[in-house]
């Protein structure tokens, strides 16, 4: 969700650039339980009584996590009231762990100078994080306050599809040839002043730049300084396309158990590499997007204001409301029917739960296996079978429980075997709703996640009234 922003430049209360990282004390002692509501309390009432001095004291020791969790947490002129105490203190890798509305909250408040700062201060990963989200214009405008290298290097990345691995990369990497010898290889990561702070592979390189092999970095230290790299390095690598879609890079790595991997381009250059700790990310957003996918809330945040939480909201409630209506429809058929016997009505809402509440946990575990690619052609005829005889077996306790309640509660034994018979169906049919549908949608190139929700439950409540009424309607009235 992208959402419209201005750069303002700073007024004379504006707030100052951002600083360089060392100037944050970011050190261990701070506990991950630092931000408990009476801490997060202190940091507001120190804002809102304008004394900095208690603020920066509580705030500056924080990681830059923990203070972009504290940001998302404030108002929005609570926020704004910090950053401005912060100033020159405010670490640049804060950018890069807030939430997107949050984020742009905040760059609204800075100078494309100071966020052109920050960008040279972060790994080049965090940095097109921060950049891709932002309108042509305000990317232009902050790059062009870069360094020409830096600036081409980011606009190189921002040419990758969304959500690809050239943009997940990272540009700063080590690679040597397989000629060199391990002392080589250390007096370079002693010497080079262009190397990332935390790597733990070095990729082995041939003449033309292509990836033949890796040495992890704890087998460089513990190797005699004459041993060449070709002798020790590991040839057998996972490489990863640069437009590898970045779902199928997290499961590359959770296949393999991957630590890092060297990134490619077309002619099988290397151009960058991708670690874990992005790909942790990776799987939590992917996860936390299929959640609020399969409830239709979309790319919704709960730093969200209110107009935009609505509007992310209504088209998936009025897709809602056209679906009841089509159910409704199905009840209005017999309606007749209905007013013959109350209990008609009393009774199938639970047939259209239950088949609702079954799909659902198909639908779950079906879009669920289509991401990780648990599900593939192999294997599908043989889990729609399993699914089948599940719908089976659950419809045949429920008939069963259900059945003789219903017939012992409204003293009616056809009633029973007519609310028995619905479930049974409606439970059968949704077991198979629930897997054919995401499946369906896959192949007709959808999200399986974004429209499954709204098929199923359609499909179930239908077939349930449509089951249980017209079951009814022949055995009981005819």
């Amino acid at each position: 969700m992208k959402h419209t922003r201005r750069v303002r430049k700073r007024d004379s209360t504006g707030v100052a650039p951002l600083a360089d990282p060392a100037h944050a004390e970011t050190g261990d002692e701070v506990a991950e339980e630092t931000l408990s509501p009476g801490f997060v309390r202190s940091v507001v009432d120190a804002v809102d009584r304008a004394d900095a001095k208690a603020a920066r004291e509580l705030v500056l020791p924080l990681r830059p996590a923990d203070l972009a969790e504290l940001l998302e947490l404030l108002r929005p002129d609570e926020r704004q009231h910090l950053v401005v105490i912060l100033g020159d203190d405010l670490n640049p890798e804060v950018l890069s762990e807030l939430d997107e509305s949050v984020r742009d909250h905040l760059i609204e408040m800075l100078d494309p100078k100071d966020i052109a700062a920050a960008l040279t201060e972060m790994d080049s990963d965090d940095a097109v994080y921060l950049l891709e989200d932002m309108d042509e214009d305000e990317q232009r405008l902050i790059l062009d306050q870069l360094p020409a290298s830096e600036r081409a290097a980011l606009e190189q990345s921002l040419d990758y599809p969304e959500y690809s691995a050239g943009r997940l990369m990272q540009r700063e990497l080590v690679a040597v040839p397989p000629f060199w010898d391990v002392g080589q290889t250390i007096d370079h990561l002693r010497e080079a002043d262009d190397l990332p702070e935390d790597f733990y592979e070095i990729f082995v390189v041939d003449a033309a730049y292509k990836p033949i092999g890796t040495v992890p970095l704890s087998r460089v230290m513990r190797t005699k300084r004459p041993v060449k790299i070709s002798e020790i390095m590991e040839g057998e690598q996972t490489l990863i396309p640069v437009t590898m879609d970045q779902e199928d890079v997290a499961l590359q790595f959770s296949k393999y158990d991957l630590i890092s991997a060297a990134v490619v381009d077309e002619s099988g250059r290397l151009v960058g590499v991708i670690t874990v700790d992005d790909i942790v990310e990776v799987i939590s957003e992917e996860a936390a997007e299929d959640i609020r996918l399969l409830a239709g809330v979309g790319e919704e945040s709960i730093s969200d204001t209110v107009m935009q939480t609505s509007r992310s909201r209504i088209p998936w409630l009025l897709v809602n409301l056209v679906t009841a209506i089509v159910a409704a429809s199905v009840i209005a058929l017999f309606d007749a029917t209905i007013e013959q016997m109350v209990a008609l009505a009393v009774l199938m809402p639970i047939v259209a739960s239950m088949g609702g509440n079954a799909g659902t946990q198909t639908m779950t575990v079906t879009v669920r296996a289509l991401a990780t690619r648990d599900l593939v052609n192999f294997n599908v005829s043989r889990t729609i079978i399993r699914e089948f005889w599940v719908g089976i077996l659950n419809g045949l306790f429920f008939a069963a429980l259900l059945g003789v309640l219903v017939g012992l509660v409204f003293g009616n034994e056809w009633l029973g075997i007519v609310f028995g018979s619905a479930m049974m169906i409606n439970l059968v049919v949704a077991s198979l709703t629930g897997i054919l549908v995401p499946l369906g949608l896959e192949k007709l190139g959808a999200d399986p996640a974004v429209s499954s929700a709204v098929f199923v439950t359609t499909t179930t409540d239908v077939v349930g009234f449509f089951a249980f009424l017209g079951l009814a309607a022949v055995v009981l009235f005819y």
